[in-house]
């Protein structure tokens, strides 16, 4: 296993640890388990690119592994009364998002395509884990400027991507989606 896989699966192994850190109200410690989890999500795309070090595993387990972080993070902090911003309709239309996703890339594997992640995809990860963080340090400090909550705009544009990469992704891989 490489390098880059082995991050991949570092962040899966990381899950437990945020979530037990989060629901045992160690906030701190919970923000700082996901910000190096998330991290590694870049590290480990980065070195996979730069070593030539790409594989069919990693393009499955690695968005695998971000949906598993953040659905873990978003279903925990449901449960988490403070974290009145992420409530069961953002986690709803994000959760919905993922599995239309992981459903067209089972087609694609049927066909022995992988479709690798868009553009519009990575900037819906990077959204999701801004808002969860920014959700997480409104635990201890609330982030509001002039009034205004900033982790709501996190959560905003957030969900607002996590749509727009859905209906993207749905329309560029429409010719997997057959009625036969």
């Amino acid at each position: 296993m490489n390098t880059p896989n082995k991050l991949t699966f570092l962040r899966v192994i990381m899950v437990p640890v945020f979530m037990w850190a989060l629901l045992s109200g160690f906030y701190i410690a919970a923000i700082v388990i996901f910000v190096l989890a998330s991290l590694t999500d870049q590290l480990d795309g980065f070195l996979a690119r730069r070593n030539n070090q790409v594989t069919t595993f990693g393009k499955l387990m690695d968005p695998l592994a971000d949906k598993i972080l953040t659905i873990s993070a978003l279903v925990c902090l449901m449960e988490v009364k403070e974290a009145e911003l992420i409530n069961s309709w953002v986690v709803m239309i994000i959760i919905a998002r993922e599995l239309i996703v992981t459903g067209i890339r089972q087609l694609a594997m049927g066909e022995n395509t992988v479709i690798a992640a868009s553009k519009w995809g990575k900037a819906k990860t990077v959204s999701q884990m801004a808002a969860i963080i920014g959700v997480m340090i409104d635990l201890i400090y609330p982030l509001c400027w002039g009034g205004f909550s900033l982790t709501f705009w996190l959560v905003l544009l957030a969900v607002v991507l996590t749509v727009y990469s859905g209906i993207d992704y749905v329309v560029k891989n429409r010719q997997l989606i057959t009625f036969k």
